[in-house]
Formats: C-alpha cells, sequence, structure tokens
C-alpha cells in the first residue's frame, strides 16, 4: 500500500514471468473429480480407434494440463472481479465445437460433458462444483480435451497451437475487451515490441517479390552502416530474399545481440549492389519523435515501450540543443496513441513535474493497490506545456494527459480520449504463449477513474472550431470549466453517468489541424496559457477507498 517511486514502477505491467512449473505432468495426485466413460461406447471407440485420430500422447496431455491449470488458475488469483471457473471453462471448452461440428460440449456447475455426433463421449464431474479449485478445472478440462483429440480428425488435425488459440479466446471472451490471449508466436512478436529484439535497425516492406526498407530507426546499426529508407535488401547472407514472406525476412535480420549478418543492397543511383556486414545490437522500436515549430518542441509518441521515456529524454534534450534559449515550451502529441507499458507512462508523466502524484492503481489482488509519486524534477524547466489527445489515445496515454492536467503542468486539448482505464497484467504461459489479464483500474491524481469516462480535454475542440473562435472564447471567459466535481465524484460502475460526462466533448477519430495550430498559439501566448490551464483545476484529491473500490464490478 505503499507509495512508489518511479524506478521501483517497472514491474506493474508487461513483466512476463516464467514458470518454474508445479509438476503437473509428472503429477500421481489422484484429480478430485469422478470420471465417466459410457460403457456401451467402449468398444466402438476402441474399434474406431485406428481411424478416428490419433491418441494424444502423455507429452501432449501433459501440455494440455499445464496449459489450462495455468491460465485459469492466472485468472482466478489476479483478474479484477472474482471469476466463475465453471462459466470460463465451459465457455472455453465449447469452443472446439468451431474445429468441429460435430464435437459439442455441455456442461453445469460441477460437470463437464463431450459428446460426438451427439452421442455422450466422456464426462468429468467435480465433486466441489461452485468451489471446486482452478487446478481441479483445468485438470477436468485438459481430460475432456485429450478426449476430444482421440475422437476427432479435425481437432488433432488443427494441432496444438490452433486448439489452444481456440479455447483460450473462449475462456478470455467471458472476460473482458481487454483480455487476451496470444499464442506463441504473436507472444514473441508483442514482447520484441515491449522490450525490444536482437537486430539491426530497420522496418521493411515485401512487395512483388522485392524487401524495401521503409525506414531506419536511430541510435541503431543500420544507422551507423548508412542503410537509407528505399534501399532494396538483394540478398541475406548470400540466400536471395526472392519468394520470401515478411516475416521470413523479418527473422532473418533479427538474431543474437552482437552477431552478425551480410546484405546485399541495391541503392537507386549506383550501378551496382553493395554488401554490408551488420553487427546486430539491441534494438527497441521507436516510439518517439521530434520537429521544430518555431520556438516549441513537438513531440510525438506512438506507444509506450521499455524505452519510450528514455527516447523522450533524449529528443528533448536534442531540442534544447537546437532551439536554445529561445524555446518557449512542449508540444506532447498523444493522438492516436494505444498505450503500452504503464510504468512508461509514469516515467514520461514524471519527466515533467516536480512532485505531486502520478497516479494509483486499485483491483482485487492486494498488491494491485500501488501508488505513484513523482520524484525527479522538471525537464522542461516550467516552461508551458500542451498535450493533444483524442478519442484514439488509450490507457498509458491517458495516464500521461490526466497526470499533467491534474497536476496544473500542461493544458489537454482535443476531444474526450477512448477511456481504457484499466491494467493488464501480462502471463507466461507453458507453450510460450501469453495471456493478458486485467487486473486493477487506474486513478488519476484527484481520485477519479479513467476507465469508461478517459480522460476529458481542457480545451474542447470537437466540432467546427477554429483557433481563433477559440482564442477569442477563451479571453472573453466564455470557455467551459472541465466537469470536475461531477467527473470525480461519479462511481466507475455508473455508466450512464460517465456516458454524460463524456458526452460534454465527444470522441474524434480523426486528427484535426486545429489541436497543434491551437497548442503553438497558447504556447506563445502566456497569459491565455495560464487561463486555459485554470479551467482544469481538480477539486481536493478524492479519497479513494480501497476495500470498497475492490468490490466494484469490472464494467467492460
Amino acid at each position: 500500500m505503499a507509495a512508489h517511486s518511479v524506478a521501483e514502477a517497472h514491474f506493474i505491467e508487461g513483466n512476463s514471468r516464467g514458470r518454474s512449473g508445479d509438476g503437473l505432468a509428472d503429477a500421481p495426485e489422484r484429480p478430485s473429480f469422478r470420471r465417466w466413460l459410457v460403457a456401451p461406447l467402449l468398444l466402438a471407440l476402441a474399434a474406431c480407434a485406428g481411424t478416428t485420430g490419433k491418441l494424444a500422447d502423455d507429452k501432449t496431455g501433459a501440455l494440455d494440463r499445464d496449459m489450462l491449470v495455468s491460465g485459469l488458475s492466472d485468472i482466478d488469483s489476479i483478474y479484477i472481479n472474482k471469476p466463475e471457473l465453471s462459466s470460463l471453462t465451459l465457455a472455453g471448452m465449447q469452443q472446439l465445437s468451431s474445429l468441429d461440428s460435430a464435437i459439442r460440449i455441455e456442461g453445469d456447475d460441477d460437470e463437464l460433458k463431450l459428446l460426438h455426433k451427439e452421442q455422450l463421449v466422456d464426462a468429468e464431474f467435480l465433486k466441489d462444483g461452485d468451489d471446486a479449485s482452478a487446478k481441479q478445472w483445468g485438470k477436468a478440462a485438459a481430460e475432456i480435451l485429450g478426449e476430444a483429440r482421440r475422437v476427432s480428425p479435425a481437432i488433432t488435425k488443427a494441432g496444438d497451437e490452433k486448439i489452444y488459440e481456440t479455447v483460450f479466446t473462449g475462456i478470455v471472451g467471458k472476460l473482458d475487451g481487454f483480455s487476451r490471449y496470444s499464442g506463441a508466436d504473436a507472444a514473441k512478436e508483442e514482447k520484441a515490441a515491449r522490450d525490444g529484439f536482437g537486430g539491426i535497425g530497420v522496418r521493411i516492406s515485401v512487395e512483388d517479390d522485392q524487401v524495401r526498407i521503409t525506414s531506419v530507426m536511430h541510435y541503431t546499426p543500420a544507422e551507423r552502416l548508412g542503410l537509407k529508407r528505399d534501399d532494396l535488401v538483394l540478398e541475406i547472407d548470400g540466400d536471395t530474399v526472392e519468394g520470401m514472406t515478411q516475416q521470413q525476412v523479418v527473422n532473418l535480420l533479427r538474431g543474437e545481440v552482437d552477431s552478425r549478418v551480410r546484405l546485399l543492397i541495391q541503392r537507386e543511383g549506383k550501378d551496382e549492389p553493395f554488401e554490408v556486414n551488420v553487427k546486430r545490437a539491441h534494438v527497441v522500436p521507436e516510439t518517439v519523435s521530434y520537429r521544430r515549430e518555431g520556438n516549441v518542441a513537438y513531440f510525438r509518441l506512438f506507444g509506450f515501450n521499455s524505452e519510450t521515456s528514455s527516447s523522450l529524454k533524449r529528443e528533448i534534450s536534442d531540442a534544447k540543443d537546437e532551439i536554445g534559449k529561445k524555446l518557449q515550451g512542449v508540444v506532447l502529441d498523444l493522438r492516436g496513441n494505444p498505450g503500452g507499458l504503464v510504468p512508461q507512462s509514469v516515467a514520461v508523466a514524471n519527466l515533467f513535474l516536480e512532485e505531486g502524484r502520478i497516479v494509483s492503481i486499485h483491483g482485487r489482488h492486494p498488491d494491485s493497490h500501488q501508488y505513484f509519486e513523482a520524484s525527479d524534477g522538471d525537464i522542461a524547466g516550467g516552461r508551458p506545456i500542451a498535450v493533444l489527445i483524442d478519442g484514439n489515445s488509450a490507457s498509458a496515454a491517458e495516464i500521461v494527459a490526466a497526470a499533467l492536467q491534474d497536476n496544473g503542468r500542461a493544458v489537454v486539448i482535443g476531444t474526450n480520449s477512448y477511456g481504457k482505464g484499466t491494467v493488464q497484467n501480462i502471463k507466461s504461459l507453458p507453450n510460450q504463449g501469453e495471456i493478458k489479464l486485467t487486473w486493477a483500474r487506474f486513478h488519476a491524481p484527484s481520485g477519479y477513474t479513467l476507465h469508461h469516462l478517459g480522460v476529458l480535454p481542457t480545451v474542447c475542440t470537437s466540432g467546427a472550431h477554429s483557433v481563433d473562435s477559440l482564442l477569442a472564447e477563451l479571453r472573453a471567459g466564455n470557455l467551459p470549466q472541465v466537469p470536475m466535481v461531477k467527473r470525480n465524484t461519479t462511481k466507475p460502475d455508473d455508466t450512464p453517468a460517465l456516458d454524460a460526462l463524456r458526452r460534454t466533448c465527444p470522441s474524434r477519430k480523426v486528427e484535426d489541424p486545429v489541436d497543434l495550430e491551437l497548442a503553438l498559439k497558447l504556447i506563445e501566448l502566456p497569459s491565455l496559457y495560464a487561463g486555459a490551464v485554470g479551467l482544469a483545476q481538480p477539486p481536493a484529491a478524492a479519497h479513494v477507498d480501497d476495500a470498497a473500490e475492490a468490490l466494484l464490478p469490472f464494467i467492460p
């Protein structure tokens, strides 16, 4: 329950922990459910065993158990609301019908049944019913899955990854729109986007059998060796790329850090291809771009990965060097930013705050109650900050916008943000896939919940507005105050009230140039900027009752 400094924030989201294993594959423990096989079917099934599918081997059965027990245990342990395991398990197993229409799964609070061509094949009865553990339900589901593999050639042919994707999509589909399952390949790509990978630092596209470099990332081996946008990659380590898919090319370009890859490059204006020998490094996809707008530093944040705060700090330093003492202020453009790692949003907000709350997090699990306070000092030296948001600004982007707005450090311009105010905890699964589970809600510094509501901008640009008309209304004192008292007293499960608040500045999904134009004008006009910031001065920080908050239902 103690407050956390920014340096301690790294463990909240995205820290996929591997499992040491719980011995499920070798456990001689007798299961706490009874397994029923319908006797008249036994001979018929045995007679057809050679033609109805391959019996799942011990290794496959063990993985099935590990997957289902692990996934259900994670949900039972950390999901924001106490789950009904019987309902989740049934929903997941019923998705097997999408792989074979002859398969049907029935069940209730204490039983799972497998039917094949409307004939009962297996029934798993859990003696504890509603009180059965995740381990019990996982083992029961694994038994049903093993029998389904045996009697269904279609399910056997689908393969492990497709089966797990099918079952877990059904399970998490009963939770909320932000919890999801990623198979091994997808999880690998998502980890690379979050934490980086061994590579050379280029983005590529494959069209008409040509591998074209579409961009070169800063501070990477590719940039240091002079690779350029629109260079064509003809060969990788002596092998032609002709006929390769984009993923195949990506896989060849990636590799162990400090390993090397040889590329044959064709560049426009050069008669002959040339070869480069690139030493791979740890590459994290860029999420920050900078450009100068007069004497204002404009930064676009496309997402939040493990390097976002460091990248932004470096770009701010570059902007100070370029603009010097003439630097008037900063624009943070979070429009279209879907979010990402929560600790990085905390670190980004912390760059601009001397003190104050950044965000608090509350859920069902005891470890979910956390507070984050600013600690390092303001990198912008008190200069004006404008934050741009729209209907596609979500999650970590909303944390930054709310933190700077509530602390009176920025004017937030645009439209109501997405309203994705929940934290997802990422758990690794035995197949190297991941399950992402909603486990807590964000609260802005003044206490209100961001979920479903989002951030209400200080200056709303919904509808047809010109910069001149908005400035005139601000000068005349006619721009409305953000409805802070109503916002801060509305409960997170009062959906109609949250919807009414959102309608005060309807979300816009398409970017409008007026947002940036207004931001630049306000930064150039300090008195008007100060007046705009005052439109969103929050009431005294709301008290959050941890026990009461943990009991509130999660409303997707």
